[in-house]
């Protein structure tokens, strides 16, 4: 039996056919592919969106503070009731400053600070920070002692999570911080506009504290400053070193291939790891501070070696060989040819594969913790041998406190993390542009 031939082509019926339902099937499976490919995509993207969703809802109010703007009375009776501020300024550290917001905000409510009850429920609506604020003016000023001033002072925690409805008032002040008394004295603040939110300065600027409404990752980020600094010094030119000898000069045996391998999975080690190897070798055998930024500056920089070993090789890969071979031909030494040409055509992947390793330590929190960085730092590090803490080490501290206050401190904080981390990100996609080079 002989196969039908189709007229307009010369090409047997069945043959045709099959040829047409075979090609069904390609365009079928690629459109399955393409249906694949746009749903994994979407998906990355909705869970993504609900990510930053989630920690920009909670950590936007963060950048608002609650605040009593108020005329204070710098009473000498409280402040120098001996009038020593001249011959022992220390007096005036010493002094009890809450009284003397507490009595400027009685009286701005026109209530008697006799009554013990309502004294003690105002003083709790100012934040343990006002000491601070003040004793500063008045350090910094001795002659407002005897007069009258207007200033901004913080309000508590409680307070402040109340104005920004972050409590829920329909229960019973049983079963809230804030009594119903509170919520009218805040309710009269803020009609006479005494109560306001204002920008929260302080949560770039002040160190740690028990109080939600006074902390900020000032301490934890000079903390982070210091050890991304020690990071890119020790970790670029170390590693930019050993893969030009292992891609450039290094013999091709098996005891480099031995160091390859070793680097690839040094590269998949997790971080935990060189934490522990960190507090063994760093603190324990050489004895260097705990809490230091140069501790974990040296921790991160063998984390960040490997990524910087392997991008760069990559780096040097990419370079195409008839580069070198123009150099050397012309008379160009090996040194010259990897330094004057090779290295500054494979500087984009490098500067890029360095910048996502300074990233990706910028984020790391298991090896800090294990070198003791999760201590609690309110003054500011001078050296990076002094106590500090790093910015997602304070994440992690926010994150188990109990106060309601620090939920959005730890978005927040959370949200200055992936601002620095896309600002890097951005900073390797400019100097990848700018270095580039076309051949």
């Amino acid at each position: 039996m002989t196969d039908v031939v189709s007229p307009a082509a010369g090409i047997p019926k069945a043959k045709s056919v099959r040829r047409d339902i075979g090609i069904k099937r390609r365009y079928a499976a690629e459109r399955r592919f393409r249906a694949y490919g746009i749903a994994a995509l979407s998906f990355g993207i909705i869970f993504l969106m609900l990510l930053l969703w989630s920690v920009v809802s909670k950590g936007y109010t963060a950048f608002q503070q609650t605040m009593i703007t108020m005329p204070v009375e710098f009473s000498q009776q409280i402040i120098d009731p001996q009038n020593e501020r001249a011959t022992n300024p220390q007096k005036l550290m010493t002094a009890n400053y809450p009284i003397v917001a507490r009595n400027a905000l009685a009286k701005l409510l026109n209530v008697s600070v006799d009554d013990r009850v309502a004294a003690r429920a105002i003083g709790q609506m100012l934040s343990d920070g006002v000491r601070v604020q003040l004793r500063d003016l008045v350090v910094a000023n001795p002659a407002i002692i005897g007069t009258t001033h207007t200033v901004t002072l913080l309000a508590s925690g409680d307070i402040d999570s109340a104005y920004k409805g972050q409590i829920d008032l329909d229960v019973g002040q049983e079963n809230r911080k804030v009594n119903d008394q509170q919520l009218g004295w805040m309710k009269q603040l803020s009609d006479s506009g005494a109560l306001a939110k204002h920008f929260n300065g302080g949560i770039f600027v002040n160190g740690a504290s028990s109080r939600p409404e006074a902390a900020g990752v000032g301490v934890a980020l000079i903390g982070s400053f210091y050890m991304m600094l020690i990071v890119l010094v020790l970790s670029l030119p170390i590693g930019v070193a050993a893969s030009i000898y292992l891609e450039e000069f290094a013999p091709k045996n098996k005891f480099t291939d031995l160091i390859e391998v070793n680097i690839n999975n040094l590269a998949a080690v997790p971080s935990i790891v060189y934490g522990l190897l960190g507090l063994a070798v760093f603190v324990n055998f050489v004895g260097l501070p705990r809490s230091a930024s140069f501790v974990g500056g040296l921790v991160l920089t063998l984390m960040t070696l490997p990524t910087i070993i392997i991008a760069t090789r990559a780096a040097l890969k990419a370079v195409p060989p008839s580069i070198r071979a123009a150099a050397l031909g012309l008379g160009a030494s090996k040194m010259q040819t990897i330094f004057h040409h090779v290295l500054p055509l494979a500087m984009p992947g490098i500067l890029t594969g360095t910048i996502i390793g300074l990233a990706h330590a910028l984020g790391e929190t298991a090896p800090l913790l294990l070198i003791g960085m999760v201590a609690f730092v309110a003054n500011y590090p001078t050296t990076p041998l002094d106590p500090s803490t790093a910015l997602p080490v304070q994440i992690y501290m926010w994150a188990n406190e109990a106060e309601r206050a620090f939920v959005e401190r730890t978005s927040g904080a959370i949200i200055i993390l992936l601002l620095f981390l896309i600002l890097m990100n951005v900073g390797a996609i400019l100097l990848r542009r700018r270095f580039e080079r076309r051949w």
